[in-house]
């Protein structure tokens, strides 16, 4: 991840509670890994409105196994009284086997998933941004608390060691609902190797180059795989001869080297009308 991220907890002993720095934002993930005991018979993970007892719950998770097969009940507290209940039948937590959870935060809800696969979304009741705080309780074993914040736009990063064949950088997103423009360049000391500029007023994508203050000629073709207001993902490989851009799992375009002495390639900017959930670089 190549944006500031708070350090994970590790193997943290229960009951456990933490601070969640900078509280909760649009796009920030939180991963619990962890094993539950053989003879569980239940255990939660909570986030929630300080570290007090009887604190609010934005989210109380928690996996039972009084009947078989096991379910996940989530619920909320304000105000020290229990919400509406929601049941998910048919729970992927198998006592004593590894799992791990993984929340992120939407606009509107918070996105469940269990083992990388979609297990649930469940509705805000509480504003996410009173959230400060995880607390986890109950006959589990916790091996790490990990958290993923958004990128702020506009964002840039070193590439550390440049560019070479067969390295990849792995963009997510959201474009704006109102979307005009985005770009991504990859820089060099005294220019722009790579300028990937998705137009939604021409509803296509322009990849060029500024090389010694020149801009180059304009590649044009591959039409518009982004929509405005959708996530996407995109991956630029840095091949022998070109880069490879993929967006959401389809290869969009090549684009051929026109700055070839790829080390000096070292910056990657974004910027535009998008939000960006993840950078891996």
């Amino acid at each position: 991840m190549a944006f500031y991220n708070q350090g994970p907890f590790y193997n943290p002993r229960l009951p456990f509670t933490g601070s969640i720095q900078g509280g909760l934002q649009e796009g920030k993930t939180i991963t619990i890994t962890g094993r539950v005991h053989h003879g569980a018979d239940r255990f939660h993970v909570n986030l929630q409105c300080g570290s007090r007892a009887g604190a609010d719950i934005a989210l109380h998770f928690n996996p039972r196994y009084d009947s078989h097969p096991g379910y996940v009940v989530t619920n909320t507290l304000q105000q020290s009284r229990w919400g509406t209940e929601e049941r998910k039948q048919h729970s992927p937590f198998q006592r004593g086997s590894s799992f791990s959870l993984e929340i992120t935060v939407q606009r509107d809800f918070f996105q469940l998933k269990v083992n990388g696969n979609h297990f649930m979304t469940f509705k805000h009741r509480i504003p996410f941004y009173s959230v400060d705080t995880i607390s986890a309780d109950g006959k589990v074993e916790l091996t790490s608390i990990v958290f993923q914040n958004p990128a702020a736009v506009p964002y840039k990063n070193m590439i550390n060691g440049g560019l070479y064949p067969g390295r990849t950088i792995n963009i997510q997103g959201v474009v704006n609902p109102n979307a005009n423009r985005f770009h991504i360049n990859l820089l060099f000391n005294s220019g722009i190797a790579l300028h990937f500029n998705a137009r939604f007023d021409e509803t296509l994508v322009v990849r060029n180059s500024k090389l010694r203050d020149q801009w180059g000629k304009e590649e044009r073709s591959g039409g518009m795989p982004f929509h405005r207001g959708q996530a996407f993902t995109l991956s630029i490989t840095c091949e022998a001869q070109c880069f490879k851009i993929v967006v959401n799992g389809n290869q969009m375009s090549t684009y051929k080297h026109r700055h070839t002495l790829l080390q000096q390639v070292n910056i990657l900017e974004v910027d535009g009308d998008l939000s960006l959930t993840s950078v891996m670089v």
